[in-house]
C-alpha cells in the first residue's frame, strides 16, 4: 500500500505549485483529480517545451492525476465541483483572491457543506495584508524575498536561481501542510482551511541571511558559490575549464592544503581554524584558486579530494546529473507511457521507502480524458452526462 491510498485531491489549481504538490500526493498513492477549463486545460499544455502536440512542462508537474474538464462559470459546472469536494479529503486551488467567492466554492462555502474538508488556498502574497490583490510570478517572489538579492557574484547584481524556486518550493510546503493537516484531522475528525502565501514561503527559506541579521545587524553580500560563514567553500576552476565544488571544514584543511601543494597554508596556525579562515578569506580563495586553476583535469582533482577526505563534488550540467552511475543506480530516471507522445523520461519522487510501497511514476492525462467516468462516479447518468457535454458544462 501506498502511504497516501484512499485520500482524494480535487486540483482547481493550475501551472506549476500547486499541481506540482498534488502531483506528489498523487505518486505518494492520492487520488488526485483535475479540474481543467473545458477545450483548454491548465495553460501549461500550451508551454515549451512542446513533445509532439503535448508539453513537458505539463508532464513535469501533472503525472498520476485524473482529468475532468469543467466550466466553473456555469452554475451546473460548479455543482459538480461541489459534489466533487464531498467525496474528497483535499481542495487545492490558486486562484485570484476572491475569485472563487463568486462561484461559491470558496473554502467557507465548501467547508459549511464538508466540514471535515480539508482546502488549501495558495496565491501569490496571502489572503490578507496590503498585497492580497497584487499577482505575481515566480521571480517577482524571488525578488521581493530577498532571494534573488542573496545570489550573484560578488560585486555583481541581482541573479535569478536556474530553476523556479519560488514555485518549487512553494509546492513542497503546500504537500507538507496537507500532510499535517491530514494527520490533525485523523486525530480531531475536523478539517481546516490553509491560507498560503508564495512570498511567506520565499520569506521562511531565509533561515540562515535571517539568522545572521538578527544576530550581526549584517545584510549579507552577494558571494557567488561561496559561503556567508565558511572558508573554503565555493567552486573552483580548473585547467580544463570545468569546475568543481569543495566544502572544507577544520578537519578537512591540512589534507586539501596537502593535497594542493600548498604546505605554508596547513602550517599557518591562524589557518587551522574556520575563524582565521574566514577572517583572511581574499588571501585563503585566491592562494586555492590559483592552485586549483593548474590542476589539469577536473575530475581527477575530485579523486585526490576525495582520497584526502576532503568533500568534492563535480559541478555538473543537466546531461552530467542526469547520466551520473549514482543517480542511475538510485533509480531516480524512469519513464512514463503516454497515448500520443509514447514512453517519455521523468524524474522520480526522492522517496525510498521500507513498509509502504514505492512512489511510481504515473502518467500526464490527456485533457479531459475522465470527465465521463467520474461524472458517472459522482452518480449522473449517461443523459445526464451527455446533457453537460452538449450545454459545454463540461
Amino acid at each position: 500500500m501506498k502511504p497516501l491510498a484512499g485520500v482524494t485531491v480535487i486540483e482547481l489549481a493550475r501551472v506549476l505549485a500547486g499541481p506540482f504538490a498534488d502531483m506528489i500526493l498523487a505518486e505518494l498513492g492520492a487520488t488526485v483529480i483535475k479540474v481543467e477549463q473545458p477545450g483548454k486545460g491548465d495553460e501549461t499544455r500550451e508551454f515549451e517545451p512542446a513533445v509532439g502536440d503535448e508539453s513537458a512542462y505539463y508532464f513535469a508537474f501533472n503525472r498520476a492525476k485524473r482529468s475532468i474538464t469543467v466550466d466553473l462559470r456555469q452554475p451546473a459546472g460548479q455543482e459538480i465541483v461541489r459534489r466533487l469536494a464531498g467525496r474528497a479529503e483535499v481542495v487545492t486551488e490558486n486562484f485570484p483572491v476572491g475569485s472563487l467567492k463568486r462561484y461559491g466554492l470558496d473554502h467557507e462555502a465548501l467547508r459549511a457543506l464538508y466540514p471535515r474538508l480539508i482546502y488549501v488556498s495558495c496565491s501569490g502574497f496571502g489572503q490578507t495584508g496590503p498585497y492580497a490583490q497584487r499577482k505575481g510570478y515566480d521571480t517577482i517572489f524571488q525578488a521581493m524575498s530577498g532571494l534573488m538579492a542573496l545570489t550573484g557574484e560578488i560585486g555583481g547584481g541581482p541573479v535569478k536561481p536556474g530553476l523556479p524556486i519560488a514555485d518549487l518550493t512553494s509546492g513542497l510546503w503546500i504537500a507538507i501542510g496537507v500532510l499535517a493537516m491530514l494527520a490533525g484531522r485523523a486525530r480531531t475528525g475536523k478539517g481546516g482551511y490553509l491560507d498560503f502565501s508564495m512570498l511567506d514561503s520565499q520569506v521562511s527559506m531565509l533561515t540562515l541571511p535571517a539568522a545572521r541579521y538578527f544576530a550581526l545587524g549584517e545584510v549579507p553580500p552577494r558571494l557567488g558559490t561561496e559561503h556567508p560563514g565558511r572558508v573554503p567553500s565555493a567552486a573552483f576552476q580548473c585547467r580544463d575549464g570545468r569546475w568543481l565544488h569543495i566544502t572544507c571544514s577544520d578537519q578537512h584543511w591540512a589534507g586539501l592544503c596537502r593535497a594542493l601543494g600548498l604546505a605554508d597554508l596547513a602550517a599557518d596556525p591562524e589557518l587551522a581554524k574556520n575563524s582565521g579562515r574566514v577572517k583572511r578569506r581574499d588571501e585563503v580563495m585566491a592562494r586555492l584558486r590559483a592552485a586549483i586553476a593548474d590542476c589539469e583535469n577536473r575530475d581527477a582533482l575530485v579523486e585526490v579530494c576525495l582520497a584526502a577526505d576532503v568533500p568534492a563534488g563535480p559541478v555538473n550540467a543537466v546531461d552530467e546529473v542526469l547520466a551520473d552511475p549514482h543517480v542511475v543506480a538510485r533509480g531516480m530516471v524512469g519513464s512514463f507511457d503516454h497515448p500520443t507522445v509514447g514512453k517519455f523520461p521523468a524524474l522520480l519522487l526522492p522517496f525510498k521507502f521500507t513498509g509502504f510501497d514505492q512512489p511510481e511514476l504515473g502518467r500526464p492525462p490527456l485533457l479531459g480524458e475522465h470527465t465521463d467516468a467520474i461524472l458517472a462516479e459522482l452518480g449522473f447518468a449517461a443523459d445526464e452526462i451527455a446533457r453537460l457535454h452538449s450545454d459545454k458544462v463540461v
